[in-house]
């Protein structure tokens, strides 16, 4: 999921009125919105309210419990009974999990037909927004010019978490404080956090990801992306660890599920968790990433996604294993492409010039405010100035070094039995407990590991790493093996497989039943992982002073924005909170010549099917009954089914399983992706191009209950027909 808007910041030629389609707004902020004159039924206080349930109460934000408040999906309650609506690459991970070569509920698809059957997904949190409180004035009281960078966000960090103990000692609700506007205003996010999440039903991926990696962000497309889960919680319906005494939570709020369809023009909004957005990246940052970061990250992923397909491909266990790695990787791999080519194609970086020159002839004219904001933009550009040699380098550290599993995972863990068994009294009950959390990650990653396809990536990513990082930046131990072995980091590797504690499950288990010091101060994964991360650590605090002052410039250059076009309606960047985005469906023109309609219909399945192709494979039963036109009452007025239509709702990732809702409030599909011509969204709307492509809520019932035959699961919903 992707992309959408600048706002005024970029397009500050634009009208505001002609863009009002784009935001990503505040669920308190809607009054400003004036709804009812774009054409929706519902209501600021219908969407968010904390006197009566609203639809925010039927929201969910999928995080974990190492970190609940990072949504990394969203989702919509759908019945009474917690059941909720996200996408299948949401829950691909869960799928996979579940997943064995005899049990491949990957290929073939999973449906609980009854609520026993529902499958527990240890570490899988939901939370529902109860309340959102700005703290701004709270924070800005303790706050001054005169605070150097790091006072200012010690400060920050100490008035945030006395405000989150206040919120948790007075609700019992978990809270996060977010900083909004590059750190301009603040805000407390109150939510109701639930632990016990059981997967219901996913689609096999010949519908949930019909079309793979070709179609990836493009359109046409006719995937049918969504699994399903159920919350629950304890007897009295509050939040609860897993147990086989909790009951399905009965939510405040659940979508009704609207059969009636849309047509061109028709009102459309999102309410989900957009991860992030860039908006006010300025010109010497969109100038980085197109020369440092983006072609490292491509270039990295590339490689990883070369050496995966490789297994993959000779192995049911290993396609299993590693689904669902792979596809995080080829995801933002095939994104930056396009980010690139987008930011590019559409003059991003003249834009955004453009707009700081009139910004800061504007702050000139004025003495005041030259003396607050005057020096924003050269604090922006000499920070990029100074990092410029380090750019390429901290990108080959996190997307490649960093990215050998062997390397950092379990090396990186296991060394923190080091200051233990080197104090001069041992501690055995301090071991035990570390060995102890070590055994239990070590089920989990070595469960989807697979050391023969980790040994190639190893030298491959090496090879890589000390072909393009300058030899001063690189850790000094790989400087020395890159001399020993000549530069054949083949043989390093085999050597390294061979001799390591940390390549099976066997070795690592066993190590930790008898650890030793000796063994693991002399283990290479250790030696190489200590070495990498020392001197990456080295680089960071060269960076710090540097990125400080970044900071410094970004949120400065901000707050003089705001001001400047202060009589304009505006929103922060996303940040992984709840947000409302209004749009309308329709079609789109993406180059000379071409049209592109608004939706897609079960008949372009079987024109794209390819045998031969796991991509486009299309499965028996789902052809049969496409042959037979048998869509019940999920077909439209023409009598075809519909599968993805596209809106110009302002979305990105995070919004992955955001309801799209009618004018009413009726859910009639789930985001899913952005189009490719539009992938610069995130750091720059283009409004002629910019589409939300969505899964037709039709589609997904039809799936479910001709498919699957999981129709009990459709009745458990209100439909509107």
């Amino acid at each position: 999921m992707k992309k959408l808007i600048l706002v005024w910041m970029l397009l500050s030629v634009v009208n505001f009125a002609a863009i009002a389609d784009e935001g990503m707004w505040l669920l308190n902020k809607l009054n400003q919105l004036t709804l009812s004159e774009k054409g929706f039924q519902v209501s600021a206080e219908d969407i968010y309210s904390i006197n009566h349930s609203s639809f925010k109460d039927g929201i969910v934000g999928l995080g974990s419990t190492t970190n609940p408040f990072r949504f990394f999906c969203s989702g919509e309650i759908i019945s009474s009974e917690g059941l909720f609506l996200t996408n299948h690459h949401c829950g691909y991970g869960q799928i996979q999990a579940h997943s064995s070569p005899e049990h491949d509920y990957l290929t073939n698809g999973f449906w609980a037909m009854s609520k026993e059957e529902e499958l527990v997904n240890p570490g899988l949190t939901v939370s529902i927004l109860v309340e959102m409180r700005d703290v701004t004035a709270q924070v800005n009281a303790e706050l001054n010019a005169e605070m150097t960078y790091a006072d200012r966000e010690k400060k920050i960090a100490e008035l945030s978490k006395t405000i989150v103990s206040k919120i948790q000692e007075e609700s019992g609700f978990g809270a996060i404080v977010k900083h909004m506007y590059e750190g301009n205003q603040f805000i407390a996010f109150i939510y109701q956090t639930f632990k016990d999440v059981r997967l219901v039903g996913a689609p096999p991926s010949s519908v949930g990801k019909f079309g793979g990696d070709t179609d990836n962000w493009m359109w046409p497309r006719h995937t049918g992306d969504f699994s399903m889960f159920r919350i629950y919680a304890d007897k009295e319906g509050k939040p609860a660890e897993y147990s086989a005494d909790n009951v399905p939570y009965k939510p405040a709020h659940h979508f009704p599920v609207s059969l009636k369809g849309y047509e061109k023009n028709d009102p459309a909004f999102v309410i989900g968790f957009p991860g992030s957005t860039d908006r006010y990246l300025t010109s010497y940052g969109i100038q980085e990433n197109l020369d440092h970061v983006y072609p490292v990250r491509i270039e990295c992923r590339g490689k990883k996604l070369e050496v995966m397909d490789k297994y993959m491909d000779q192995s049911d266990m290993v396609r299993i294993q590693y689904a669902s790695k792979y596809a995080r990787v080829s995801n933002y791999w095939k994104y930056f492409i396009g980010q690139s080519r987008g930011l590019k194609a559409l003059n991003v970086y003249e834009k955004k010039k453009t707009f700081e020159n009139e910004l800061a002839a504007w702050i000139n004219k004025d003495v005041k405010r030259k003396a607050i904001w005057g020096n924003a933009i050269q604090l922006i550009a000499d920070s990029y100035a100074k990092k410029q040699s380090l750019a390429k380098t901290t990108q080959y550290y996190g997307e490649g070094l960093f990215g050998i599993e062997a390397l950092t995972q379990p090396a990186g863990m296991v060394r923190n039995l080091i200051p233990l068994l080197e104090a001069e009294k041992a501690d055995p009950e301090a071991i035990r407990k570390v060995t102890e959390q070590l055994k239990a990650s070590a089920e989990a990653f070595y469960k989807d590991y697979n050391a023969t396809l980790d040994q190639e990536m190893m030298w491959q990513i090496l090879q890589l790493f000390t072909s393009n990082v300058p030899v001063e930046h690189q850790p000094e131990l790989l400087i020395a093996l890159n001399k020993k072995f000549k530069g054949d980091f083949k043989s390093y590797a085999a050597k390294f497989f061979a001799s390591s504690i940390v390549v099976s499950k066997e070795k690592y288990l066993a190590f930790l039943d008898n650890p030793s010091l000796k063994a693991l101060k002399k283990d290479p994964a250790v030696l190489l992982f200590q070495a990498s991360i020392d001197k990456h650590t080295e680089l960071q605090k060269g960076l710090g002073p540097i990125n400080q002052d970044l900071n410094t410039g970004r949120r400065l250059f901000v707050a003089a924005s705001l001001e400047f076009k202060k009589n304009q309606v505006t929103y922060p960047d996303a940040n992984s909170t709840p947000r409302f985005t209004y749009g309308y469906v329709g079609d789109y023109s993406p180059a000379d010549a071409v049209r592109y309609n608004y939706f897609t219909t079960i008949n372009g399945i079987l024109e794209k099917e390819d045998p031969t192709n796991d991509e486009f494979i299309v499965d028996a039963k789902l052809k049969q009954l496409v042959l037979a036109k048998d869509f019940g009452k999920y077909a439209d007025k023409s009598g075809d089914l519909r599968v993805n239509f596209t809106t110009n709702n302002d979305i990105t990732g995070g919004n992955s399983g955001s309801g799209v809702f009618n004018a009413k409030g009726e859910l009639i599909g789930t985001a899913f992706d952005g189009n490719w011509e539009s992938m610069s969204g995130d750091i720059a709307f283009e409004p002629e191009l910019q589409k939300c492509i969505n899964l037709d809520i039709r589609y997904t019932l039809w799936v479910i209950d001709k498919l699957a035959g999981a129709g009990h699961l459709v009745n458990e919903m209100t439909l509107i027909e």
